[in-house]
């Protein structure tokens, strides 16, 4: 999932050539988007996320004639699966046919309902080698019992929200089985599908191991959450994730005009044309975001990562952030302050045990002239 409220809506939004105009009159409609045949090997299966703004997964079903490979089966709900098995029926695909699972991340809203999948058609599920460690269970074991407090707390997190995330997450995790992968991937190998061309592509960042497809056969590229046509996702600093995941995730988008002239298809969304244009917009969205940091830091005089996030402008006013959201939100914060710590455009004090860390600009080179 994105996993944060986001940016505010009128951040700018780039020129996309949308591909996916079904796709786009749902969303638009609040309506569910059909099930589509994008390429005589390639479907598009949207699959119910439960209670969320997003509203769907697009799974793709990747066909030849040697089995079928599914990505991103969706998150794990009976209407999720009723979702799953309908797109399947629609493309004619039996659960015999289906010989392998790949997940681009392991979120819920894309990893849930690998393992079902998986153990009623027998298929293998392979993800990033660098995407094991975001396996909520891994996570779980790296935060340890206080789920992450002490992360939290040098954010300066009040204690009231401390206690709420530690039981939000810990619900969050218990939630599913997330499966673990047979087969571990890594950047620019082929997929085991006979017969069809189908390239890993790593781009870390939303998670350390999160992939793109690149379909050489149709000129397709399965961009997972790393590029949608609206909205950003969540780039946090989370326990067990990347150390900078904001310079990972600009790097990942300065690879993809190799892909410009490909098809996007998203996991959310709607299908679209223009990877490289989308790419810049979104970078130049963060240089927005980070001079909004330094801007909020600078008048707030040595404010906490908390501080600043309260003050930042995302989707809705802040008091309709609620729960893990409000996690998420924090998360992405710190990571763009960790990213202009690393330009040299910010200072991070760090507090005393027990204190939260406090932030502050940088001096300029000529301050002294």
């Amino acid at each position: 999932m994105t996993g944060s409220p986001g940016a505010p809506a009128n951040a700018a939004v780039p020129s996309v050539t949308v591909t996916g105009v079904a796709q786009r009159q749902a969303w638009r409609a609040r309506e569910f988007p059909p099930v589509e045949q994008v390429t005589r090997g390639v479907w598009s299966v949207p699959v119910t996320i439960p209670d969320n703004p997003l509203r769907y997964t697009l799974c793709y079903l990747l066909l030849a004639d040697a089995g079928v490979v599914v990505v991103d089966p969706g998150w794990e709900s009976d209407t999720g699966w009723a979702d799953l098995q309908r797109g399947l029926d629609t493309a004619e695909v039996s659960a015999d046919h289906i010989t392998g699972i790949v997940v681009t991340h392991v979120h819920l809203d894309h990893h849930g309902l690998s393992r079902r999948l998986s153990e009623t058609c027998g298929a293998w599920v392979a993800m990033h080698t660098e995407e094991v460690q975001a396996l909520p269970a891994r996570i779980s074991q790296m935060v340890g019992p206080d789920g992450g407090r002490a992360w939290l707390a040098r954010c300066g997190a009040p204690e009231e929200m401390m206690a709420e995330f530690s039981e939000d997450l810990a619900d969050t995790l218990g939630i599913f089985r997330l499966a673990d992968p047979d087969i571990l991937l890594q950047d620019g190998e082929s997929l085991d599908l006979p017969g069809r061309r189908i390239r890993v592509v790593w781009t870390p960042g939303h998670t350390p191991g999160h992939i793109c497809l690149y379909d050489a056969d149709y000129d397709l590229l399965l961009t997972g959450d790393h590029l949608l046509p609206r909205i950003s996702p969540n780039i946090g600093v989370f326990p067990g994730g990347l150390k900078s995941p904001l310079t990972s995730y600009l790097e990942s988008l300065r690879a993809m005009p190799e892909f410009d002239g490909a098809e996007a298809l998203p996991a959310h969304e709607y299908r679209f044309r223009g990877i490289a244009g989308r790419s810049r917009a979104i970078a130049q969205h963060h240089d927005v975001r980070a001079q909004e940091v330094l801007d909020i830091v600078a008048a707030a005089g040595q404010p906490t990562i908390w501080e600043v996030t309260e003050r930042l402008t995302w989707s809705r006013t802040w008091d309709q952030i609620t729960g893990f959201m409000r996690r998420a939100a924090l998360a992405e914060t710190a990571a763009h302050v960790e990213y202009l710590q690393r330009e040299g455009r910010l200072l991070i004090h760090t507090g005393s045990p027990g204190e939260a860390d406090r932030l502050q600009i940088a001096p300029s080179d000529n301050a002294d002239a």
